[in-house]
């Protein structure tokens, strides 16, 4: 592949990575949402961090695992309580870590 396709190939990637994110955000940046749309709009991270640990949780093999072998899964669930109990992102990755770290020293 020639220097000019690959260079193309950066510009058009960096471009329908940012336009999609800007236009919105130059869009709504002068107005004020509704109350309920704001409220809405809280709960999208949430949702995204969601879909992306389910499927490595309970189907880490491609088929919906919940026995003990599936460590990730065990370990999740305390450090899910850790998460809404404490609200600190850094305890929460330092617990995780340090169960999962611990499981598989100990099983």
């Amino acid at each position: 592949m020639d220097q000019q396709t690959i260079l193309f190939t950066l510009f058009g990637m960096m471009a329908v990575t940012y336009i999609p994110r800007m236009l919105p955000a130059m869009a709504l940046s002068s107005r004020d949402l509704p109350p309920l749309v704001v409220k809405w709009l809280s709960y999208v991270p949430t949702a995204v961090l969601s879909a992306l640990l389910a499927p490595s949780l309970l189907a880490p093999e491609g088929v919906v695992d919940l026995s003990f072998g599936n460590l990730y899964f065990w370990v999740a669930v305390p450090t899910f309580a850790v998460a809404m109990f404490t609200r600190n992102f850094f305890g929460t990755v330092a617990v995780g870590m340090g169960l999962v770290a611990a499981a598989r020293y100990f099983l």
